[in-house]
Order: C-alpha cells, then structure tokens, then sequence
C-alpha cells in the first residue's frame, strides 16, 4: 500500500487494563500486543473522574479535564432538561485540531464523541455517541469506505437485543472489531496520514453485555489483536501508543441507592407523577401520544415522544423500548437512570422530583450529587448564601456512610473544585463522590433499601493501559504516575508539536518534550454543527436504538 507516512499511530482499546490483559500475555494469546509492550515501555494509566467513555476520551484526546472541555457524562444539561452528548460539547481543540493547525494531517476511526466531525486535513469516521450512519468528514465518506470495505456500522445489530444468543453477539463483535481494522488501513491507504488514531470499543461491550464471560473476552482481544497486527503492517507507524479510557473488572461491594438515601434524609423529594420530572422521560402515555400540538414540554421530552410514536408503528413495546435504550448508556450498567424512570412512571412508582428537591443525583455516571441552586437551576430551592453550608453538610454526610458489612462507600467526597477546573466547572456536580477502590457502585435508582448487590457484576475501574513503542521512545524511561491527561501532550511531543497551553497533563518521561503554545477554542456550538443533518430532535432515534 501507498500509505506509509504514518509517524504517530494511537490504538485505543475501551476498559483494557492489566488485570484482563496479563492473563492472556501469559498465556500468549495477543503477540502484536505484547511485542509492543516488550519493545517499548508500558503501565497503568489513571484514568479520571468520572472513568467512564463520554467524558474521559474527550480527556484523552484534548489533554484537558471536563472543567475546561465541558464534557462530564453522556448528556449535556440546561437545567433540568438533557440532550445526548455530541463533539460539540466538546470546548477544547482534539489532537487532529491541533496537528491541523500546524499543517499535519490525520486519520480518526471510531473515537467517542467526534460526531459532528470536525473539518480537518484528513478523514474522521466517528465512533460512540453518534449515530448510525454517522456524518463523516469528508462529506460522502461514509460511501466512499463502504464501497472499499463492505458494510460499514457503529453499533451491533444486536447491541438493544436482550434475547441475543451468546453466538450471535459473538459474529457481531467480530463484524465491528474488522470494521475499525478495514475501515483504518483503508483510510490511511488513501489519505496517507501523519497522525492516525482508531479505537476499538467491544472489548467494554463485552463485559457490559456478557460480563464474567472471560472466554468471550478472550475472543475479542484476539480479534483486536489480529487487527492491531495488520495496521502495524500495513500502515508502518514509526511511533505507537496503545490507550485506554479507563480499567475493568468485578465489583465485589455493594450498589449504594444515593438518591434513596438522600430522600430518607430529607434532601430529596419524590412524585408518582410525571409532572415532576420536566427533564427526563414523560409518563408512559404522554409519551405513546406523540402529539405534538402546543406541547411546551422540555426538548427530551418531546422528543422521546415522537421516537416513540415511531416506535409505535414499528411495534416496538415499552418493555422493548426499555431493552433498546438500555444499551446507549442510560442505565445502571454505565447510567440506569433513564430507563429506570421509564419502567417508574409507567407503573406510577417514586421517582426523584428534581424541581422541589435541595440535592439529588442525576446520573451514575457523573459520580455526584447535584444542588438544586436558586438562580442556576430553573426552579433551584436552595438561596445562593446556604450553598456553601448544604454543600458542606452533604460532604460530611456521604462521607460516613458504611456498606452493611462496615466498609467505606467513597473513598474521597470532596467539593468539585477539588477535581474540576475550568470555564465549565459550573456543569460540574457541586459534590464529587469517588467510590472506594472503584468496589462500590453509586446508583441514582430508589428503592426502600439503600443498599443491594451491584446491578452488574463487571463495571469501570479507575487505571486503564498504557504502551508506548518506537521512534522517540526512551525505552530506559517510564511512565510511572501515567495519566489519562498526559497522553495528548505525550502524543504531540512525539510529532514535534507543541502542546496546548490549557492542557493539565504533561508529557511523559519516555518522550522528549517541545514546549507549549496557545491553540484556539473551538467556536460556539450553533458554528460547529454544519449541515449534516444531524439534528437535535432525531439524534435519540438516530442513535439506533429506536429501530
């Protein structure tokens, strides 16, 4: 092939960590993986908090925490309403950004929230968060790979099956895996690219999907394996570094139900009602009605009630809609609360009335509790001069909450501006809660008990991986103290570029350094969109998950 001007190649395989890959290194299983380990220098890499896909690629990928990116969970709020996340959320300049500006080109394959993409020297082949059929840049690209490589897909065709067979969520994972392969060595063919970066996602899903199944996941690092294998050979990156948003593994502590406990202490109030709930899913029947008229509802709602009139027709069922929307993120497995108040208001059960509440959690995923503050929220409760105080009290509070058996839930309850900085920290949770040795899962569900066992039995841990191998790799050095923040430095200085100025990583050791510079923010959202047709109203639908 043509394509052999690849300098700086990133692989990112989704929750790899030491714990699942040393076992099939020491039974030999992925070579192309292991040759890189053993040539070059690897370890741990923290990821951050919250550990999970939407927030910490774009971590990743812009070298900068969510208080300066802006994006903390798989939506993005005003007030109380939400919408699906989507690279414009995004408020820091991407590795391809920047090596644009500085007339260096690059290929993008399947990396979370990069939909809309943006225009760059290169191709970008969006990846979670986007929809199927995503908008790629250039226009018409999409095309152009499916004519060259067949079938191309986000998300598995069985991915919002619950019914799926072991074997047929197995073909499905070894469909997706080649598509990121063939997709990658294709675009790198063509465009012949400085910088590439294509990542793998099943080896998450898998766990999510079928966790404990440790031959399952075997076969899908094989298979990302075997890809990994071809794009060394056929693409000849001179620099590679493998990375992962975050760790895996069991959870052998307990699910903490937060928003029962805050109930049951007086911060929290509830409703049978969908009245209470102007953000999240409408009642059951609202939603069926479809009718549109002089509906003043929130965005999410009104537009759950049009995917749900289509999914009327379509013959999809509630509890259909329940096992679709659990795969897009938006339950107790990465943020159950979606689907929970689903199943809640159609059967009249409590659920959380954010509008009359002082403090509640809105998502798993955020890792904490939010204030109901008077003058940022549209019906806060809590007067700006007792923020401070309920925030303290609420510290204290969740800090010394023991399991059943005595153990610490959190590990560290702090305000956010102990773990968030930047010209988004108000989109932040007010109180960041960090699960003891990531063994506790905090749920956003109610219920009469405030503990049960974890709703999954695998789920996120905080230390992903990190290998870096060839050119400008000091092999003597280490990467010690790695971080999710350091790698879009790391990655930059390996090109000969700057890093940002606002990037809170640094390089590390095994890469020369080559000082800073200061690169634009991208523009507003309404001048990133373009005319992809990828709008607001039909992106849940879009998504796939509403067939």
């Amino acid at each position: 092939m043509t394509g052999r001007n690849l300098r700086t190649l990133v692989v990112g395989i989704d929750a790899a960590c030491e714990g699942v890959l040393d076992p099939m290194f020491e039974r030999g299983l992925l070579p192309n993986l292991r040759s890189l380990v053993e040539s070059g220098v690897a370890g741990p890499l923290e990821s951050q908090v919250p550990p999970w896909t939407p927030s910490a690629w774009p971590s990743l990928f812009t070298g900068t925490n969510p208080g300066k990116h802006g994006a903390y969970s798989f939506l993005r709020y005003e007030g109380y309403d939400w919408d699906v996340l989507d690279a414009t959320d995004v408020e820091e300049p991407a590795l391809w950004d920047i090596l644009d500006a500085r007339g260096l080109s690059s290929v993008v394959v399947n990396v979370p929230v990069t939909a809309p993409p943006s225009a760059i020297d290169g191709a970008i082949v969006p990846g979670f968060t986007a929809p199927e059929a995503p908008p790629c840049h250039p226009d018409g690209l999409l095309a152009d790979v499916e004519d060259a490589i067949g079938e191309y897909r986000v998300y598995s065709r069985e991915e919002f099956n619950s019914r799926a067979s072991p074997t047929t969520r197995h073909v499905e994972y070894m469909k997706l895996v080649r598509m990121r392969g063939k997709a990658f060595r294709y675009l790198c063919e063509r465009f012949d690219p400085d910088f590439g970066f294509v990542q793998f996602q099943q080896s998450d899903t898998v766990v999510h999907d079928m966790p404990g199944d440790l031959d399952e996941l075997r076969v899908v690092y094989q298979a990302i394996d075997m890809q990994l294998g071809r794009i060394l050979e056929e693409c000849d990156p001179d620099t590679v570094f493998v990375v992962s948003d975050h760790g895996i593994g069991p959870y052998a502590g307990q699910e903490f139900r937060v928003n029962a406990f805050l109930r049951d202490r007086g911060y929290l109030e509830t409703t049978r009602s969908g009245q209470g709930r102007p953000s999240w899913v409408p009642i059951f029947h609202d939603r069926l009605s479809g009718d549109e008229g002089d509906d003043d509802r929130p965005l999410a709602a009104r537009t759950l009630d049009r995917g749900m009139a289509v999914a009327g027709r379509a013959g999809v069922t509630p509890d259909r809609l329940v096992a679709l929307l659990s795969r897009v993120g938006l339950d107790d497995a990465v943020t159950r609360l979606l689907p929970a108040s689903l199943v809640q208001a159609a059967a009249g059960e409590e659920q959380v009335d954010f509008a009359a509440s002082r403090a509640y959690m809105r998502l798993p995923v955020e890792l904490g509790v939010r204030i109901n503050l008077e003058g940022r929220e549209p019906e806060g409760v809590v007067p700006p001069e007792r923020y401070e105080a309920l925030r303290e009290e609420l510290i204290d509070l969740l800090s010394s909450v023991r399991t059943p058996a005595g153990d610490p839930v959190f590990e560290r309850v702090v305000p956010r501006e102990e773990v968030f900085s930047g010209p988004n920290l108000e989109d932040a949770v007010d109180v960041v809660t960090i699960p003891a040795n990531y063994d506790q899962f905090p749920s956003a569900r109610l219920g009469a008990d405030h503990f049960g066992p974890p709703n999954e039995p695998w789920n996120h841990k905080r230390d992903g991986i990190l290998v870096a191998a060839g050119a400008g790799v000091d092999t003597a050095a280490d990467v010690d103290g790695a971080h999710l923040l350091d790698v879009a430095p790391t990655v930059l200085a390996s090109l000969g570029v700057p890093a940002s100025d606002r990037m809170d990583g640094r390089v590390l050791d095994p890469v020369a350094p080559v000082g800073e510079a200061t690169y634009p923010r991208p523009g507003p959202r309404e001048d990133r969109t373009g005319d992809t047709g990828y709008s607001v109203e039909n992106r849940l639908a879009d998504l796939g998950y509403l067939e």
